[in-house]
């Protein structure tokens, strides 16, 4: 099947995309890292004042090396501490709320850069292309 959109605004919604065809959007879209239309169930909570909201079970947009995109049902503030854990691999990151973005359905795109190293989730380790494979 072909593209159905040639929009670098929405790859996820692309049908047929590569990997390769992600990352070349990707850095035309001015995004640092390549990120993957992944998504996995998390589990992801709120790290300070330990959050009304609890623990919400959802799942990743997009994952890149050092961060990924989570769809959350409430807003988040930039600079605040997340956890995402994935319910695969029971791993835990942690990371910064770096945008909040109200989708169409109600739900929140939330972006988070993680902390001390890069996603160890085997999910994304599966899907990633280093450079020079692509």
């Amino acid at each position: 099947m072909g593209r159905s959109s040639k929009d670098p605004a929405s790859p996820s919604r692309e049908v047929g995309l590569r990997v390769r065809d992600y990352a070349i959007l990707d850095q035309q879209g001015g995004r640092m890292e390549k990120r993957l239309p992944i998504s996995i169930i998390v589990n992801l909570t709120m790290v300070q004042n330990q959050s009304p909201n609890g623990t919400e079970l959802t799942y990743t947009d997009n994952i890149s090396a050092h961060g990924a995109c989570v769809v959350s049902s409430h807003a988040w503030q930039l600079g605040e501490v997340a956890e995402v854990t994935s319910l695969v691999d029971q791993i835990t990151l942690r990371g910064n709320v770096v945008h909040n973005h109200k989708r169409g359905d109600g739900r929140y795109a939330v972006g988070l850069k993680f902390h001390n190293g890069g996603v160890a989730w085997s999910t994304y380790r599966r899907y990633a292309v280093s450079p020079g494979k692509q």
